[in-house]
């Protein structure tokens, strides 16, 4: 059965915060609140807790999963971005975004689509978030949490411990969350292509 946090939104309090990361570094998923929809976030090298993941949202290999950021410096040790991308991720992060690249050597395979070798990069704008970012020290491997046969992503902590608390280690109630996801940009061949439309302001890569 998962635990449930309730931290404040804007003050998070870092006792928990500490104690969410141990829920992670002990090979949980957790459920936790963003700047668009709630997530489900496990550490990068957890295969196990990876496959949690995909099987709580049956998605299969052509997924692209999310490396959330702390900030700008972390994503070029994962993602191929070229100087053009990168002034444009300036002028647009942290905020409601997720830019597709090509990954790194430093992804490991099963996080990349499986066809393309691209992964998603978000740095968000929510201090929860942000101040799990900071105590893991490193990225967040990461989903929306939309659950099979829905279209669009959970909101509400208290619906997702319901649904969800025999697969989840944790669920952070954080309050509501936006009921749109991220809006999706590819980025792999250097100019930006709409893959999904959701916040933010899609007209300013266009």
């Amino acid at each position: 059965m998962s635990q449930f946090f309730e931290i404040h939104p804007d003050n998070p309090q870092k006792r928990l915060i500490r104690r969410a990361v141990e829920i992670l570094r002990e090979g949980a998923v957790i459920a936790y609140p963003t700047d668009s929809s709630y997530a489900l976030g496990c550490m990068i090298g957890d295969k196990a807790a990876m496959e949690t993941l995909r099987r709580i949202r049956r998605l299969d290999d052509k997924h692209n999963f999310t490396l959330m950021c702390r900030d700008l410096s972390e994503i070029a040790t994962y993602a191929k971005v070229d100087n053009s991308a990168f002034r444009l991720l300036k002028a647009h992060t942290p905020g409601p975004y997720t830019f597709i690249f090509k990954a790194t050597h430093e992804v490991p395979r099963r996080l990349q689509h499986v066809k393309r070798r691209t992964i998603g990069i978000r740095i968000p704008n929510h201090p929860i978030a942000q101040a799990l970012l900071e105590e893991l020290g490193e990225p967040l491997m990461s989903s929306t949490l939309i659950l099979p046969g829905e279209q669009l992503p959970e909101v509400d902590p208290h619906a997702i411990r319901d649904r969800l608390e025999h697969e989840l280690g944790l669920v952070i109630d954080g309050g509501g969350c936006s009921p749109e996801p991220t809006t999706v940009l590819d980025m792999t061949d250097g100019v930006p292509h709409v893959v999904r439309t959701g916040l933010g302001v899609v007209e300013a890569f266009i």
